[in-house]
């Protein structure tokens, strides 16, 4: 029996606690305002609408990726960077990345089953060598993963991963498979853990505060290019490293953002929100994404 989205954020709540006003995961994070304007190789490839030059005006999250709001910054965890692209016509448009170069799973059932594992307490001593034999492929992606959960010493100096595939459509109707990369203008190497926990359990938002008051922290979108055979379907499978990139635009963060998600106003960052000239792949973590979301900010509007 299919997974649905209520049994998926019943299990998510089920581990990290259910928090009013919350999202079930990313639950910590900064709001930011910016901008994105794409290079003329991201018109080369799609005729959408946010990739044909002009400055598009942004709202940034980013975020820790459990749904625990109280959980420290210096714990491990993925961290989060989403953009969302406020278009003339008055259409948006979402850009999802994780600081983990691809998903650990292929499914959503397999992700749900992992969550639960996970934060079984004494329980996941069994339950998570289960999972990874029901699953190798997880298991086959710890070396990767892992070092990507410690603590960084910034949001805003680590990269981030569209895990998902996306076909982009140009002038004459040809397609091609690409996924996101958002790379930082400025790297800082990652405290050891010791380090981490005593900058604090909440460092990373007051540390982008004080560095946006410095000036503008900015990413560059690049695109890796699918080649032929590179599987489309499974956010789990790394594409090869020697496949082309392209540079796509760059985002610039210019201040935090402290007018929304205020009273009602909800923000969903949805990366299968698409414009014309992009056009969704078969996998099924995308595709059961927005089902997923509409639960879970049902729950966070209850």
């Amino acid at each position: 029996m299919a997974l649905t989205p209520a049994q998926a954020i019943d299990a998510i709540n089920g581990v990290f606690g259910r928090h009013a006003g919350r999202r079930a995961l990313h639950a910590k994070g900064s709001l930011c305002r910016g901008s994105f304007t794409a290079t003329p190789a991201a018109a080369q490839l799609t005729t959408a609408p946010q990739m044909q030059g002009a400055a598009i005006p942004a709202t940034v999250r980013f975020s820790n990726g459990g749904g625990d709001p109280g959980h420290p910054d210096w714990a491990p965890d993925p961290r989060g960077l989403a953009v969302k692209l406020y278009l003339t016509d008055g259409s948006r448009t979402d850009i999802v990345a994780v600081s983990s170069p691809r998903f650990p799973v292929r499914t959503p059932e397999a992700f749900i089953e992992l969550v639960v594992a996970q934060g079984a307490g004494p329980a996941s001593v069994w339950k998570l060598p289960r999972f990874f034999a029901r699953h190798p492929e997880a298991l086959r992606a710890l070396p990767v993963l892992a070092p990507t959960l410690a603590a960084p010493a910034s949001y805003a100096t680590i990269p981030y991963y569209g895990i998902h595939a996306f076909k982009w459509i140009d002038a004459e109707g040809m397609g091609r498979y690409v996924r996101y990369q958002l790379r930082p203008e400025v790297t800082q190497r990652k405290p050891a853990p010791w380090q981490a926990r005593r900058l604090g359990a909440d460092y990373l938002q007051p540390e982008l505060v004080a560095r946006l008051q410095r000036g503008p922290v900015r990413f560059t979108l690049q695109l890796q290019l699918a080649g032929t055979g590179d599987p489309t379907d499974d956010p789990s499978a790394a594409w090869p490293r020697q496949r082309k990139l392209v540079t796509a635009g760059t985002l610039t963060i210019t201040e935090l953002e402290t007018e929304r998600e205020t009273g009602d106003d909800v923000l969903v960052f949805d990366p299968t929100r698409i414009t014309p000239g992009i056009e969704l792949s078969e996998d099924p973590v995308l595709q059961f994404r927005r089902a997923a979301y509409s639960e879970s900010v049902a729950r966070r509007m209850a």
